[in-house]
């Protein structure tokens, strides 16, 4: 593996892409100082992983913090990299790279790479930190960095090909892999919203801090010259309690898609082991917003969960802002997907400038058989959405210890819909209201639901005829049960309405679904209701 120590002069370099047949002038054209070559293979980086995690964790010298101290964020803003300088910035391959700078928020420095053939055999190169990369200010405290410092992230530009062309690339990114594991890419509307990352460590797990493992190295694919559609790029994972090895190939089709192989070795014991996780916003939407909070009528990146599950039933669990932090867990197994879902997408229902309707919806397609396990959902409050609040991942059922290795394959999809829509009919909004009836008295603590759904089986009523209401919580009664279709013109939009009386003040799950005989018409709604709120 590459010697982050050996570094090339600047025409020992060159000597050195001469003589692996590399690209010279897309990389020496645009000022890059590549680092000595070192043989490289996924194989042999995975066996680096395993070795790792045989021995004590030891994190990387840091640098200077009172230099990254003073990178902050209006420092941090006014850095820019230059395009001229990006990674394939002529090719081969449509999509350049550039990276993000290290500052007081990203203080882990990250080591890239840039990998080519010869001759059957791969060679990875480290892209050596030069402050001469970036634009600054004369007197920005970045230039105190030393060269070699490395980088805090990357970023896939889009496609630089005039005919795939929809953005102009040097402005505009579609892929970008920024802090600890994190990572995001834009959906089919041009917009980011939610984040995706590498594993997450001991959530809300109690009296244990979250532990942020990172990548601390990427190797990027030279691209073929006639691939204009995908980067691939591998990933080294490192933190206190595990080490990993990813593989991505990402593709920029309508959507954003990524295949991931993904390798995991356990250094000690884990409480909860979050895999393929997935971090969003939601600080409140049409079911439950305080009086006066925001002049906007909702707030949230992801409006639910979505869950296909093994025995193929479609659950929609509307999220939550809930007054303590929460978690979730949906026993299964062999699941078909699941994912952190946008789906309510009328600007009206925002009136904001920011795009929360364009934010896009991350589904997780397994590949292969991921066995017996729960998909966990974790609630954190908020009162912001500067905050990411809401986590969901796959925790298998056996325990995490020490010496554990994970090999799981997957795929994500950042769609605008879901990506394997269910026949039956969605749910598209949860209200939440006093009980009672109007004009009469109001029991105390009794809460009016409203359920909505929208699809074609609900066409298919016959007139005269309602939907069945199919309702259970733990404890609690229910009354006034009825379904209506809305009196909006809508073919197939349909709501279910209830009653609840709450017994005791512990949150209670609650479940519905709509049926005409023994036709299920709608896809099961489940809601955590947190009785006096």
């Amino acid at each position: 593996m590459l010697d982050r120590r050996s570094f090339l002069a600047a025409g020992g370099a060159a000597a050195a892409l001469a003589a692996l047949g590399l690209p010279e002038e897309a990389l020496a054209a645009n000022g890059l100082q590549l680092s000595q070559p070192a043989p490289f293979s996924f194989d042999a980086l995975v066996a680096q992983a395993k070795s790792l995690a045989a021995r004590p964790y030891a994190a990387a010298a840091p640098l200077a913090p009172e230099v990254l101290d003073r990178i902050d964020y209006d420092a941090h803003g006014k850095i820019k990299f230059d395009v001229a300088n990006a990674l394939f910035r002529d090719g081969p391959g449509a999509f350049p790279v550039t990276f993000f700078h290290l500052g007081r928020f990203f203080q882990t420095p990250v080591r890239m790479h840039v990998l080519e053939n010869t001759d059957g055999d791969a060679f990875a190169r480290e892209v050596l930190y030069s402050p001469t990369y970036f634009s600054m200010p004369p007197d920005s405290p970045a230039r105190a960095l030393p060269p070699g410092a490395g980088f805090a992230g990357f970023r896939l530009q889009e496609s630089r090909l005039g005919d795939q062309a929809k953005l102009d690339w040097q402005k505009n990114d579609w892929v970008a892999f920024l802090g600890a594991s994190y990572f995001r890419a834009i959906g089919e509307l041009y917009q980011y919203g939610l984040s995706a990352r590498g594993i997450a460590l001991d959530v809300a797990v109690p009296d244990k801090p979250e532990e942020f493992p990172s990548f601390t190295r990427f190797y990027f694919e030279t691209p073929a010259a006639n691939n204009t559609t995908s980067m691939t790029v591998y990933a080294l994972l490192e933190g206190p309690s595990v080490t990993g090895v990813f593989k991505f190939v990402m593709q920029r089709t309508k959507a954003v898609i990524m295949d991931i192989d993904a390798r995991m070795f356990l250094r000690r014991d884990v409480s909860r082991l979050g895999l393929v996780p997935l971090t969003s916003m939601y600080w409140y939407s049409e079911t439950i917003k305080p009086t006066a909070i925001d002049w906007r009528p909702e707030v949230h990146d992801s409006d639910g969960l979505a869950i296909w599950n093994g025995a193929g039933e479609r659950i929609w669990r509307p999220l939550n802002n809930p007054t303590q932090t929460r978690a979730s867990a949906f026993a299964d197994t062999k699941p078909r997907g699941f994912g952190l879902l946008q789906r309510d997408r009328a600007f009206d229902h925002y009136q904001d400038g920011v795009g929360y309707e364009k934010r896009p919806s991350l589904w997780i397609e397994p590949l292969g058989d991921w066995g017996e396990g729960s998909v966990q959902l974790v609630e954190i409050p908020t009162d912001d959405e500067i905050h990411d609040n809401v986590v969901a991942f796959w925790v298998p059922k056996a325990d995490a210890k020490a010496g554990a290795s994970y090999s799981l394959q997957y795929r994500l999809h950042w769609t605008d819909q879901e990506p394997f829509p269910s026949p039956l009919a969605r749910c598209v909004a949860t209200r939440i209201g006093r009980g009672g009836q109007p004009g009469q008295p109001r029991p105390q603590g009794v809460r009016k639901f409203m359920v909505e759904f929208v699809g074609q089986p609900l066409t298919t009523v016959p007139f005269g005829v309602k939907p069945e209401v199919v309702l259970t919580a733990a404890r609690g009664k229910f009354s006034y049960i009825f379904a209506e279709a809305v009196p909006n013109g809508v073919p197939g939009h349909w709501r279910a309405q209830f009653d609840f009386t709450p017994e005791g003040n512990e949150p209670v799950d609650m479940r519905l679904y709509l049926k005409t005989g023994d036709k299920t018409l709608t896809e099961t709604w489940l809601y955590q209701y947190q009785p006096g709120v």
